[in-house]
């Protein structure tokens, strides 16, 4: 079992990457600047796991605070999620995302270096496939970016890969997501931004609940069944299985210094599938409007998650019901707690 940093560990995929580690019987610690989290999330946490989880709250540019974090609880090992991650925002604020996500990342391999612990997961993304040649997207796809956050993930892809280059020692696995949604089974933790959401099943949900009046679908005339843009969506409990799985395998002395693995499940819906799925599930009536099409996006993108199937033994096991359901049972405790 391993010690285990999360940077932006109280955020959406981290605290259920965290639960699912703490599951598994690994000891967690989370490091965040609670710039789009809340530091109750880890009382919740505690809940989950019926275990203590300590909260550093710092900023991965620093890298001292990094480095004194790793060093106090005795990590051997760093799940790294701290990046800004909405397509439209890093458009207007390109600076912004360079900022956070490369340099950002580079100051936490800093600190590790100083550390001497070298096992890293990466939270990477499917943008990095930029405009797809063809579906579904594996892991041999050529990479490219579409817009400013895609790029700042593919800039430290490409920097870790130089950095396993030149130090055998370094045990990295680069998991590319693709559109995580969901809420974990207790309902206690999911995807809760600051603001309004930037990602689609929150703003779902927020409309469903009557705290947004519309769902704006941006774009209705791309080359899809219905014109609105297809996504490869999987529920955030297997995702965080899949981190589990990623790092079990990192582990062991004869794996490569740097791995990529899609994380995914290799089918498509559409926006307004999304939305049709929703009402269907929870019985409630989501408002939408059309929209121009967003700056970046493209119009379809789904995985192949053969290779984390063969070489880790995970794939996706719930369905895009639990995905609603999940997410509609999130927002109702949410609403409770906040009575």
């Amino acid at each position: 079992m391993m010690k285990v940093l999360l940077t932006g560990g109280a955020g959406y995929i981290g605290s259920h990457v965290a639960a699912s580690l703490a599951a598994a019987g690994h000891d967690i610690v989370c490091f965040d600047n609670l710039s789009n989290s809340r530091a109750d999330v880890i009382d919740r946490l505690e809940a989950i796991t019926g275990k203590s989880v300590p909260l550093v709250v710092g900023d991965i540019r620093d890298r001292v605070a990094v480095r004194d974090a790793i060093t106090s609880h005795g990590a051997n090992a760093v799940i790294h999620f701290a990046g800004l991650k909405a397509v439209g925002e890093s458009v207007a604020e390109p600076l912004k995302y360079y900022d956070n996500n490369v340099r950002g990342t580079l100051s936490l391999i800093e600190a590790m270096v100083d550390c001497d612990v070298r096992t890293l997961v990466f939270s990477s993304s499917a943008t990095v496939y930029g405009e797809p040649q063809y579906l579904p997207l594996d892991e041999a796809h050529p990479t490219s970016a579409t817009n400013p956050y895609g790029r700042t993930k593919l800039m430290v892809e490409e920097m870790l890969s130089d950095i396993a280059a030149a130090d055998p020692a370094w045990r990295i696995a680069v998991l590319r997501y693709f559109n995580p949604v969901g809420a974990h089974a207790s309902g206690l933790i999911g995807e809760n931004p600051a603001g309004t959401p930037n990602n689609l099943m929150p703003y779902i949900s927020r409309v469903a609940a009557g705290r947004l009046s519309e769902l704006p679908v941006f774009g209705n005339d791309y080359d899809t069944p219905d014109g609105t843009g297809v996504r490869d969506y999987i529920h955030v409990e297997d995702l965080a299985d899949g981190h589990v799985a990623a790092l079990d395998r990192i582990g062991a002395e004869e794996e490569e210094a740097l791995s990529v693995w899609n994380l995914g499940t290799g089918q498509g819906y559409s926006v307004l599938d999304m939305i049709t799925a929703f009402e269907r599930v929870n019985g409630v009536r989501i408002p939408h409007r059309i929209e121009p099409r967003r700056a970046g996006d493209v119009a379809s993108c789904y995985a192949s998650a053969a290779r984390a199937r063969d070489e880790l033994g995970w794939a996706a096991r719930r369905g895009l019901d639990d995905m609603c359901a999940s997410t509609w049972r999130f927002e109702r405790t949410a609403a409770m707690r906040n009575t």
